[in-house]
């Protein structure tokens, strides 16, 4: 009995061994991984060139995908889906087949991963629970790749991955220096958030199409904002913006649209759109960072980000309570008149 059980434990380990490849065999000086959330890309860096790029899924609000650089601490094939009690390989897996686990947030690969989907139509867009969502003959394809410690590094930025990837000491071949991360003007949807739709939002904003704040998150208003610019300049109002539509934002001329449905230009006196949109704990942009500098200019000590998480919403509470104001955290148009 003894024998037996020695036999199963060796077996197990052997088996682990397999599973986890050591750090000492998998040296990963050479390769890099950056997920951009503001477009939702991952881009494979090897032997300091730029390999490929990949849509991806990220968290479905802007916190649960972790922003920062991490490392690849294991792989896994076919991995069970213990909360839904799914075994690994059926189709009905949400991981997919491939798990690259990270070390994010403090743990060690068994919270946050690079994996699969059984959802191909959620890639693309901000749908999962923190992890990362690739197509499962692509997550194949990087996981013959990518070797453990290799880095990760998840940002929301406007900047080319070799931009990114430098500010993050890779060293790059100079052969492949301008690799975007899509296009200077990713295609944005509802969905979308980041720098990207900070800029979409501000533009139209000036071209008179109101998106009811600049908070670079793409929701509703923004959707029906672009709608009308689209069908008001004869492109598809589908709410998608392409390049036809970045196209004609640039063209446009920074006056209301003769459609009378459309918000109109006002010669109001009050602060500009991007400090008075609306904000709250879970936005970020442009907004949040003049947030962000009013209340240290009140006397808060907070970082500067442009995400408004905890701290700021503290600062906001403590702010509100000592003008008297409603202590929700939420920056509207009382909180934005006390703070000018």
């Amino acid at each position: 009995m003894r024998k037996l059980l020695l036999c199963y434990i060796l077996v197990g380990l052997v088996f682990l061994a397999w599973q986890v490849p050591s750090a000492s065999a998998s040296s990963s000086a050479d390769q890099l991984i950056i997920i951009n959330k503001s477009n939702n890309q991952l881009a494979f860096y090897e032997n300091n060139k730029h390999v490929k790029t990949f849509s991806v899924a990220t968290g479905r609000s802007a916190s649960m995908t972790p922003e920062g650089t991490f490392k690849v601490v294991n792989k896994i094939t076919n991995r069970p889906y213990y909360t839904g009690n799914i075994p690994g390989g059926d189709p009905r897996n949400p991981l997919g087949n491939r798990w690259i686990g990270l070390n994010a947030n403090g743990t060690w690969g068994t919270t946050y991963a690079i994996h699969g989907n059984n959802n191909p139509s959620s890639i693309g867009t901000y749908a999962s629970a923190g992890c990362i969502r690739m197509h499962n003959e692509e997550v194949k394809w990087l996981y013959d790749k990518v070797k453990v410690n290799t880095p990760v590094v998840i940002v929301s930025s406007s900047s080319s991955f070799n931009t990114i990837a430098k500010a993050n000491g890779y060293n790059l071949d100079g052969k492949n220096v301008s690799v975007p991360v899509n296009s200077s003007t990713p295609t944005l949807q509802r969905g979308s958030r980041g720098a990207a739709v900070t800029d979409l939002q501000r533009q139209l904003t000036q071209k008179g199409y109101d998106t009811k704040g600049v908070d670079g998150i793409f929701g509703p208003l923004t959707e029906s904002a672009v709608k009308k610019f689209q069908k008001d300049n004869k492109i598809t109002s589908n709410g998608v913006v392409g390049s036809q539509t970045w196209n004609a934002l640039k063209n446009a001329k920074a006056t209301a649209p003769s459609n009378s449905t459309a918000p109109k230009k006002t010669t109001s006196t009050t602060a500009p759109a991007t400090s008075q949109a609306t904000v709250r704990q879970g936005s970020r942009g442009s907004a949040v960072t003049n947030l962000q500098t009013k209340l240290r200019q009140q006397g808060y000590s907070i970082s500067v980000d442009g995400v408004f998480g905890p701290q700021t919403r503290s600062a906001v509470i403590s702010f509100q309570r000592k003008k008297g104001l409603t202590q929700d955290g939420i920056v509207g148009p009382k909180t934005w008149g006390a703070l000018n």
